[in-house]
């Protein structure tokens, strides 16, 4: 029966495999009844049901997973929601993702003891060192504790990868060790300007202050710096105003564009996790940055992160940190006032500086490690998720698609002695979801999760064609049964639209490519019954190199929105 059922499945390639259309392989579907369309597979995510992940701990810090919906309240711009989606995952307690290793060869050709499936990743941790902003004592001491940690703690299925904000030193996902070491010995800090060599010395976030905010303090201490450091006299007070105002104009443009490289080397990485199976985890090492016009940036960074899994954790790089009580020599400030000014505002920038490393970690369930200089800890800390999470959602009420900004709280009721993190707000869309964003989102979140869905009854077959040593071409055959789908009665025609994706990624877990085609289908009568019988088939055909390749399939129809996904492995010699 086992021979029967593989000779089978070899004639069945076979009969696919040589069919000769070029619109759709199914060689008996009636004209115009079947079209298969092919576009790239692209995908945009937006926001329809927000998504708040929520951490518990108790008074020893211990997280809880024994709450349940009723217990919570979350609130929208001070109104409560009603919570329509609830989970709590227990960390680890996800099925080991299991796939099938679909090189078919022919009976006569089996061997007792056939390779099994390549071994397959499944945690997958990005390092991301913002260069950009931390200086060369904290990043020398995260560095260490960095590469101590790799060399302890990576096993054979995880990958990690480490990218930095300047964009100077990657390293991309990987198992091999010494090399992610080495980008790690490498890394130095990115130094855009010579801070405190400026007349007046200014700080971002003093800057912002002067330019921004209209403080009138801030600004004094900038002109009486500036007179110090010229050597201008009282008569000359105005010039030297000007001239601070001036130097915090220049000061913003820089702050703001070394703040903005360290949120797009988040935003890519999150992209780039969202690419990968199985656990997704993002570690930022970073003294902090402010950044004064820049949440929604940081807002869609968190969001993009709760809808593709990914945990981010931050680690404050600056260890215990404590501002000092005299002047930096190594500023040109000889303003005594001045610098008593300077530093009660170095303190309220080192506070500001934290707050986006906690609400990167808070909003997407991960650590914030902060106030203490055990960096072996603090990297130990940051690559586990919390024990318990719970992921709240909830449809805003009214909500206007105008990109205004909703504040959110989460609170438990008659709970006492616990605390929580979660979710600080969101962004509103700027236009409204309509169906087909929809199910391009969900189709993305799919073909990422690895996941088996069952909606739709898919059988997946692979076949390889070796046209050179190292070339091959890859075919990845999909059997859809229709019994289970829903059709529209529309003209004396059966409707319903499937929609396929074909995604395929290396043994490292990093996406390769992707094939989404859409079939229409417009049955008659006749023909329905046909297909369902027989079912339809698609194939999708990828020039690969040797090697070992995870295959993610997923179908999704229009009329009853229901889902397939399923896993394979193949390993081409």
């Amino acid at each position: 029966m086992r021979h029967l059922a593989r000779s089978l499945a070899i004639a069945f390639f076979a009969l696919a495999l040589t069919a000769q259309q070029t619109v759709t392989p199914v060689s008996t579907q009636t004209a115009g009844e079947v079209v298969t369309r092919d576009t790239p597979a692209t995908f945009r995510t937006k926001v329809n049901l927000v998504l708040v992940p929520v951490v518990v701990r108790d008074s020893k810090g211990k997280s809880i997973g024994t709450l349940q919906k009723d217990d919570f309240q979350l609130f929208d711009k001070g109104k409560v929601q009603y919570i329509s989606k609830f989970s709590v995952e227990k960390a680890g307690s996800k099925p080991k993702i299991v796939l099938e290793n679909l090189n078919i060869t022919a009976p006569d050709q089996q061997s007792p003891d056939q390779k099994a499936p390549p071994v397959i990743a499944d945690r997958f941790t990005a390092y991301v060192f913002d260069d950009v902003h931390l200086k060369f004592g904290d990043l020398a001491q995260s560095r260490m504790a960095a590469a101590k940690h790799l060399e302890a703690s990576l096993r054979v299925a995880d990958r990690a990868a480490i990218f930095t904000s300047s964009g100077r030193y990657n390293s991309d996902f990987t198992d091999d060790k010494q090399e992610l070491i080495k980008t790690l010995n490498s890394i130095q800090p990115y130094i855009s300007h010579q801070a405190g060599m400026d007349c007046p010395p200014l700080s971002y976030y003093m800057a912002d202050l002067i330019q921004n905010k209209n403080d009138q303090m801030a600004l004094n201490a900038a002109t009486l710096d500036t007179m110090a450091c010229m050597n201008m006299d009282a008569s000359q007070r105005s010039a030297a105003q000007s001239m601070a105002q001036s130097a915090a104009m220049r000061m913003i443009n820089i702050g703001e564009q070394e703040s903005r490289f360290s949120l797009q080397i988040l935003r890519n990485t999150v992209r780039r996790l969202t690419a990968m199976p199985g656990q997704r985890f993002l570690v930022m090492v970073s003294p902090g940055f402010i950044f004064p016009n820049l949440h929604t940036e940081v807002t869609e960074v968190i969001d993009a992160a709760i809808r593709s899994g990914v945990v981010i954790s931050t680690v404050d790089a600056r260890g215990l940190y404590t501002t000092g009580t005299v002047m930096d020599a190594s500023q040109r400030s000889l303003d005594l006032q001045a610098s008593s000014i300077r530093l009660q505002y170095e303190r309220e920038s080192a506070s500001a500086e934290s707050d986006v490393l906690a609400e990167l970690a808070y909003g997407t369930s991960g650590t914030f490690f902060h106030n203490n200089n055990d960096m072996n800890e603090g990297f130990k800390q940051t690559a586990e998720a919390p024990e318990y999470t719970y992921l709240l959602g909830f449809s805003p009420q009214n909500l206007k698609p105008d990109g205004t900004f909703h504040a959110l709280k989460v609170t438990i009721k008659g709970q006492k002695g616990i605390s929580l993190q979660a979710r600080r707000g969101f962004y509103a869309p700027k236009h409204a979801e309509n169906p087909a964003e929809e199910a391009k989102r969900e189709m993305e979140e799919a073909l990422f999760s690895r996941e088996p869905m069952r909606d739709i009854p898919v059988e997946l077959f692979t076949q390889f064609f070796k046209s050179s040593q190292f070339d091959a071409k890859l075919a990845v055959i999909a059997r859809v049964d229709v019994k289970k789908l829903q059709f529209r009665k529309d003209g004396g025609r059966n409707l319903n639209d499937l929609m396929l994706v074909c995604g395929l990624f290396d043994r490292n877990g990093n996406y390769i490519k992707g094939i989404e085609k859409k079939i229409e289908m417009k049955l008659l009568d006749g023909t329905l019954e046909k297909k369902l019988a027989n079912g339809i088939l698609v194939r999708n055909t990828f020039d690969v190199k040797s090697g070992g390749y995870v295959i993610r399939l997923v179908v999704r129809d229009t009329e009853g929105q229901q889902m397939a996904a399923q896993n394979g492995a193949i390993d081409i010699p």
